[in-house]
């Protein structure tokens, strides 16, 4: 048989840089000249997250001091002795030499490697440790809020109960590692991204097939307040495409991150701008001042929208989707629900507006972890 063959650290220091920039797993394996399942397993082992670099405690005994004990037992000295020679107490050189084969056989260097060993075991995680916030947090990724929002909405809920609060790494931890033994593997499939080992994150840019809009106002001349989320009142949109040419048009405003999804039965632009127009007018006017939309196709009667709603539309740069990066956040969180190869046609706008509201109550970080729907409410409320 063929000896098995160890990652050594470089190795493994490799492995976690390669991944961590975001190569795949065949990539990283054919640099390193390894096999595919072997690079696998060992990012597996924790749920494909960096462990923590390994120290030990300044407390610890150190392979010099190791190194003395076994020159003092050579010596005949006794524990004492070899305590006093070291500053240290005597129990703490009796436990050393017990537990690592006594005087007959205690060796400093395998002495040293089994301390290294035994600090392995890892701390309790804090979820483990309380099993109510640990069925809150369960019961939060069940309805799909992030690890993040989660964490922040436990700080702020129980913020006089240290106990309760987690950071969303924690989340994340006890998720891909399970033998903290805390939440459910199952529990993965809730999250954005339900992948078995936790990825840098990838953005995708869309070609460059999408047409000419006459009359484009660039959305370099978009208001100020607009650009800095200053006032609310300023959208972003796009459509979301699932399988035989269906669609759902997303909005997103700017200042509150309110969502707002609209059927539409066909691409077309008279469609489009018809359902456009139809949700424009559900709002007040103080809140719906600007649209800020992709290059596509389906905006090309925005003059007719315009005139239709007193609403000013900006496109953005072509392949520059960051510049409607709220509106492309939101549309990653809504693959959650509606996949891609999903045929959106027979989606009921009741369905959109559950998963609709569904996002709103979620709180977010950007808005101190109220939820857009808090925030929006405010809004509509300073109006009347």
């Amino acid at each position: 048989m063929r000896k098995r063959r160890y990652f050594t650290q470089p190795e493994m220091e490799e492995v976690w840089d390669r991944w961590e920039s975001g190569e795949s797993l065949n990539s990283i394996a054919r640099g390193l000249e390894r096999g595919h399942s072997a690079v696998q397993g060992m990012l597996s082992r924790t749920g494909g997250v960096r462990p923590a670099p390994k120290k030990r405690s300044r407390l610890a005994l150190t392979l010099a001091e190791r190194e003395e004990i076994s020159r003092g037992i050579a010596a005949g000295h006794t524990m004492r002795a070899i305590a006093a020679q070291l500053g240290r107490a005597p129990s703490t050189i009796s436990r050393e030499i017990n537990r690592n084969g006594g005087r007959r056989r205690y060796r400093a260097n395998q002495a040293d490697e089994a301390a290294w060993q035994r600090a392995h075991r890892p701390k309790t995680c804090k979820l483990a440790q309380n099993p109510v916030a640990a069925r809150l947090v369960a019961g939060k990724l069940m309805k799909r809020w992030s690890p993040r929002q989660i964490a922040g909405w436990l700080k702020r809920t129980y913020a006089d109960d240290e106990s309760f609060q987690v950071s969303h790494e924690t989340i994340y931890l006890t998720l891909y590692i399970q033998a903290r033994g805390a939440l459910k593997k199952e529990l993965i499939k809730y999250l954005r991204r339900s992948r078995a080992m936790r990825r840098s994150r990838h953005h995708t840019q869309k070609t460059s097939d999408h047409g000419r809009i006459t009359d484009a106002v660039s959305i370099s001349e978009r208001p100020p307040e607009a650009k800095d989320r200053a006032v609310p009142g300023h959208w972003e949109g796009d459509l979301l495409c699932g399988s035989n040419n269906s669609q759902i048009a997303t909005l997103v405003e700017r200042h509150t991150r309110y969502v707002m999804l609209v059927r539409v039965p066909s691409k077309d632009t008279k469609t489009v701008t018809n359902a456009l127009i139809k949700q424009a007018h559900k709002l007040p006017r103080e809140l719906y001042k600007s649209l800020t939309w992709d290059r596509g196709k389906e905006l090309a009667d925005h003059k007719r929208f315009s005139l239709a709603t007193d609403i000013d539309v900006y496109f953005c740069d072509p392949q520059q989707p960051w510049q409607r990066g709220s509106n492309e956040n939101t549309n990653g969180l809504l693959r959650q629900y509606f996949p891609k190869g999903m045929d959106l046609s027979n989606v009921h706008q009741n369905r959109l507006n559950a998963v609709a509201r569904e996002l709103n109550e979620r709180p977010r970080e950007t808005l101190d972890f109220y939820s857009p729907a808090e925030k929006f409410n405010e809004c509509v409320a300073s109006t009347d």
